[in-house]
């Protein structure tokens, strides 16, 4: 779903649409996979239900939600977030797990005591 684009970024191919929510979401399936695939190092108890940090071209980045209500390989935008032209299959990307924590962390999202 995602591969290596730059130092701070992965780069993927998903199809995007607007959705009346209050935050950006993709098939909790997929939220799993690409937590565990791409955010765990594999020692310990670690998290798979933090939110990704995704961006769209031109635009801000945002944090992604799991959800099932959501098709697989969709990422479902708030409106405000969506360009005029969704829905569409665009490349997105996925910020690194440490810059994704850096960028949560500066939104106010603190990881859950005993992790």
């Amino acid at each position: 779903m995602f591969e290596q684009f730059s130092s701070g970024y992965y780069l993927g191919r998903l199809y995007v649409e607007p959705h009346g929510g209050d935050h950006a979401v993709i098939h909790r399936d997929d939220h799993v996979r690409v937590n565990e695939h791409l955010y765990t190092t594999g020692e310990g108890i670690e998290r798979t239900d933090a939110p990704l940090v995704m961006k769209l071209e031109n635009g801000g980045h945002f944090p992604v939600l799991g959800d099932d209500s959501v098709p697989t390989g969709t990422l479902a935008v708030p409106d405000p977030l969506a360009p005029g032209d969704l829905p569409d299959r665009r490349e997105v990307l996925l910020a690194k797990a440490d810059r994704a924590v850096e960028l949560l962390r500066y939104s106010g999202w603190a990881p859950s005591e005993g992790r």
